[in-house]
């Protein structure tokens, strides 16, 4: 299989791109291709802006009722959403260099105090992750002063994929 290269131009980030005879595009995914995405994945990276920028942690998740779920301990990401709660999240699925999908969603931290909803959320979370079990309590009462369960509110989702 042959290779080229090519240069592109500054105006579009001047980088050098590897490029086959098998080229494929880059596509926009759907909606629907996106919540897709997220609802199959189990690990996805979040992110906020610090007092000294970005920060990004990979974090176990579940996607239900078309917002992300995720249980965490107290830290730097908990202490920033709670001043700032805006926040993204992104996901991928790579079946090798040339065939990958990667979604991101956009939305609002919210933090879950209603007892029954944690309970239940705590439920969903350990059903999907059981080696969760040991770690933390299993109900939302017993763990709520050693973890925090939150939800990403969804307000967009943008994907792309190659193939």
């Amino acid at each position: 299989m042959q290779q080229s290269f090519q240069v592109l131009p500054e105006s579009v980030g001047g980088a050098l791109l590897h490029r086959t005879a098998a080229f494929s595009k880059v596509k926009r995914l759907s909606e629907e291709e996106a919540k897709t995405l997220l609802s199959e994945g189990t690990v996805g990276h979040l992110g906020c802006i610090t007092e000294r920028g970005p920060y990004v942690v990979p974090l176990h998740y579940i996607f239900h009722a078309g917002d992300i779920y995720i249980h965490s301990r107290m830290g730097r990401e908990i202490q920033t959403w709670r001043q700032n709660p805006k926040a993204c999240f992104q996901v991928d699925r790579s079946h090798d260099d040339d065939s990958w999908r990667s979604a991101i969603a956009f939305g609002k931290y919210e933090e879950i105090t209603d007892a029954e909803e944690g309970d239940c959320l705590m439920r969903l979370l350990l059903t999907r992750f059981p080696h969760l079990v040991p770690a933390e309590p299993s109900s939302f009462e017993a763990k709520q002063d050693k973890a925090i369960i939150f939800r990403i509110r969804v307000e967009h989702i943008s994907a792309v994929g190659e193939e």
